[in-house]
């Protein structure tokens, strides 16, 4: 037995000197390549916006109150055939709410203070006619022109005092506000009757940081963003600027004005606005994902013949998704958008798309 197992023994070593010779048994190293996906960088425009929020209010209100007391009596609406409601249009000069009263109506004496008119007009003309002639004195003349501004003036004043029994629109707009006053009951002076907004034109106060004063210009456009309007472009401009700064904020005051004739906002609305502060055209922009930031610089990485490249860049404008390279890329150059996270320099890549 022994004898056996000394003849055996060389047998199993030799056998095992000769499998870990054999080459085919050597370890091999296998090639893997990334998979990655890539887009060619194209010229594009790039822009960037100064972002606020703020309130918008109507570009024209007022509220009508009573200018005397009287029998109130709201008149119907010529276009719905029922008495004015809320949310009516209406246009300047329409009379919307009738103040009556008889004694007041009567004192104004409208009507013969307009004969008087019409006398003293006759009267002036007459004795102009006779100066000419000789036939009157210039004082004559004169006292006969005092009568006829006289008669003119309290003409003129009984027509502004009756024009107060009628409430009328001052321009065109809707009625938001229309307290309810029983029909033929007596209201007192200085009553609030309806409030009337035009908002087809809107504005919005703005309070921007100070390191902003050098980018805002009058006219520039800004754009609006509200959850309600989602699917709209509304679009609006900087109409006034403050060239002061506030010591306490350490903002200054604009005014936007914006274009509401689609009717989409309301003022009391809260809103977005996008100050357009600058526009680049032609340029290289990237998704700002696949910058990778160290601290030699900002990277990206580019395909070319299957191997990623990491290229170092010098980036400009930046909006919120994306960012403007203004060197070390080129039109044309293979982005990778995806899966760059595991690059290395020279690394092998499969692109996928």
């Amino acid at each position: 037995m022994k004898k056996l197992t000394k003849r055996i023994l060389p047998l199993l070593m030799l056998t095992i000197i000769i499998a870990s010779c054999n080459p085919e048994d050597s370890s091999i190293k296998t090639e893997i390549k990334i998979p990655v996906s890539v887009v060619s960088i194209k010229p594009q425009s790039i822009s960037r916006f100064i972002e606020t929020t703020g309130t918008v209010y109507s570009f024209k209100e007022g509220v009508m109150k009573s200018e005397i007391s009287g029998v109130y009596r709201l008149q119907r609406n010529p276009a719905t055939g029922r008495p004015f409601a809320l949310g009516d249009a209406v246009k300047a000069g329409q009379v919307l709410i009738r103040i009556e009263d008889r004694e007041f109506e009567n004192n104004l004496q409208l009507e013969g203070k307009k004969l008087n008119l019409d006398l003293s007009d006759d009267n002036l003309k007459k004795k102009k006619s006779l100066y000419d002639k000789g036939g009157v004195t210039q004082t004559e003349l004169k006292n006969s022109s005092i009568d006829y501004v006289n008669a003119k003036y309290a003409y003129e004043n009984a027509q502004i005092q009756s024009a107060k029994m009628s409430v009328i629109a001052p321009f065109d707009g809707v009625i938001v506000e229309l307290p309810y006053h029983t029909e033929g009951v007596r209201v007192d002076q200085g009553q609030p009757l309806l409030k009337i907004m035009q908002f087809d034109q809107l504005l919005m106060d703005v309070k921007l940081p100070e390191k902003h004063l050098p980018e805002v210009t009058l006219n520039q456009t800004v754009q609006i963003a509200n959850y309600n309007v989602a699917k709209d472009t509304i679009f609006g401009k900087i109409s006034q600027i403050s060239p002061v700064i506030n010591a306490d904020t350490r903002t200054f005051q604009s005014v936007l004005q914006i274009d509401n004739k689609k009717g989409v906002l309301r003022p009391g609305m809260f809103i977005k606005a996008f100050i357009l502060s600058e526009k680049r055209d032609g340029t290289i922009v990237i998704p700002k994902e696949t910058v990778i930031s160290r601290q030699d610089g900002k990277v990206v990485f580019t395909v070319e013949n299957g191997i990623a490249t990491e290229k170092k860049i010098t980036t400009g404008l930046e909006s919120l998704d994306v960012i403007e390279v203004t060197n070390g890329l080129k039109v044309n150059d293979r982005l990778v958008v995806s899966g760059f996270e595991t690059l290395r320099n020279k690394s092998k890549v499969s692109v996928i798309q």
